[in-house]
């Protein structure tokens, strides 16, 4: 096939690539005697890039039509273009003056599986790239993002040298690749940031950057990271930070340090990808579906529903959406339904076609209607739960006043706990002003979801009892408008639970 989708392509409007490159010689000094466009496209960066009056240009594209456009537009004897997959085909031998070399440019902006499902050839070999263990390994290796690959990929062609890479990105990305810099012991001089109008840009909605790395053949290294803003590119905006494996942002004297490892297991919410079906909503003691139809069927499997965009109070026990909940774990079998609950059975055979037709591929192979995130610790009665998406997290205690579980959406976590005391004492420690800031020193508000299981798994409740006081909660507690409900022996027994490790629901 053909089409731009088929390369990432989202091409550089020349007059930013120009302001790229103006910024680039006025604020960053660079010299470069050697320039390298990895994905040159229609040669932007190629042709902005003639301000530094180097010796040598290459411009490397997949696209044949580009690689034509490049040669009829660009008419300078220093020029080179190449038409290549940038996957099998390196820049740095072909470079004669290596007193500084630039790459720059704007790699393509998805990920290895938006490609593959557009059938596209501009793809990696699949490969455990970042080198994880376990199940992050397998969830790492079948979906990154391409540019993430290639700014790597590059990073380890022209290590140990004095090359300048500055690429366009993701700020995501930009975050990813300054870990992987210090996670890989890469020498470089520094690693910054610096932010711009994406929607203005290419009219997409994006928190972006250009990410200027200046690699070294020094054994040296930052592990702080600058942010700008391209509008104001003096001044840092703000510092990302790495310490033991983790990045900080704006990291302080002030907030206190709770990273380490959550006691508690936090669970995502189920997954089923048929809203419209699965999904019912109460309406005048009514219930119906997502198509409007009103829906009689047995309560066995219906079990109050928390969307990501309901945690709008610290206690949650009264609902008016709900989920049909098919299995008791992922990939159970669910032929049993049909006997114990027949009509559930008929609803979801009568709309098949719509469980049939879902794209993703977690479904293939499994039995009918099955869902995902869904376990023992669905079916516990009070969880603290929290939406990935909120820039400010409010942890809310779940429980329903019909004695049900309540389930949360995949855009959401929980933990779980076997009394309200301990899940209404978990719920006002992670309120608490103190954890508040540490979550933001640690997460991204421009991220999509700045909070994900990644990012919880790293409150200690330790350390947070540790340095957390009783009049502290009891402040938090009237912080959110609650009555007094609190106690000096509920705060002690929670501390008693963490300390026999009792609290890891499995």
């Amino acid at each position: 096939m053909s089409g731009k989708r088929e390369y990432g392509d989202y091409q550089t409007p020349i007059n930013f690539a120009d302001r790229i490159c103006h910024y680039l010689k006025d604020y960053r000094h660079i010299q470069p005697s050697a320039i390298v466009e990895p994905t040159c496209g229609i040669g932007s960066f190629l042709k902005s890039s003639f301000l530094f009056e180097a010796n040598e240009y290459y411009g490397i594209e997949i696209n044949p039509e580009y690689c034509e456009i490049c040669r009829r537009s660009i008419n300078n004897g220093r020029v080179t273009i190449i038409n290549s997959d940038f996957f099998s085909f390196s820049s740095k031998a072909l470079i004669k003056d290596k007193r500084q070399i630039l790459v720059i440019g704007n790699p393509p902006w998805v990920t290895n599986s938006t490609l593959s499902a557009l059938g596209s050839d501009n793809l990696p070999i699949k490969a455990n790239f970042k080198g994880h263990k376990g199940i992050d390994a397998i969830t790492g290796a079948s979906n990154f993002d391409i540019c993430e690959y290639m700014i790597l990929q590059l990073i380890n062609e022209y290590r140990d040298t004095n090359t300048v890479i500055s690429m366009l990105c993701k700020m995501s990305v930009a975050r990813n690749v300054f870990k992987e810099l210090k996670r890989n012991n890469t020498a470089f001089a520094s690693c910054d940031m610096v932010e711009f109008d994406a929607s203005k840009v290419f009219g997409i909605s994006a928190s972006a950057c250009v990410l200027v790395i200046q690699l070294s053949d020094k054994h040296i290294s930052s592990d702080q990271c600058n942010v700008y803003d391209l509008e104001y590119p003096k001044t840092i905006q703000s510092q990302l930070v790495y310490i033991n494996g983790q990045l900080y942002n704006n990291l302080d004297t002030e907030t206190e340090n709770f990273d380490g490892r959550c006691c508690f297991e936090w669970r995502q919410g189920v997954k089923h990808d048929c809203s419209k079906i699965m999904e019912l909503t109460l309406q005048n003691d009514m219930l119906q579906n997502g198509q409007k139809e009103e829906v009689s069927i047995e309560a066995d499997l219906i079990f109050p529903l928390m969307k990501s965009s309901m945690f709008k109070a610290p206690v949650m026990h009264h609902f008016t959406k709900f989920v049909i909940v098919t299995q008791k774990k992922a990939r159970e079998d669910t032929k049993h339904l049909e006997q114990e609950v027949p009509k559930t059975w008929k609803y979801l055979s009568d709309n098949i076609e719509l469980f049939e037709n879902r794209k993703s591929s977690i479904y293939r192979g499994a039995p009918p209607f099955s869902m995902f995130g869904v376990g023992d610790y669905s079916y516990s009665k009070y969880k603290v739960g929290v939406s990935g998406f909120y820039k400010r997290p409010l942890f809310s205690v779940l429980y329903s006043d019909d004695n049900k579980p309540v389930m949360t959406d995949d855009t959401s976590y929980f933990i779980c706990f076997e009394s309200y005391d301990m899940a209404y004492v978990a719920m006002l420690l992670l309120n608490s002003e103190k954890v508040q800031r540490f979550l933001t020193s640690i997460a991204f508000l421009d991220a999509k979801r700045p909070y994900t299981k990644k990012i919880l798994e790293r409150i200690d409740f330790d350390r947070i009892v540790d340095s957390l006081t009783f009049e502290e909660l009891i402040k938090t507690e009237q912080n959110l408008n609650l009555s007094y409900y609190v106690t000096l022996p509920m705060y002690d027994a929670f501390k008693s639970l963490l300390g026999i490790g009792q609290m890891r629901f499995v």
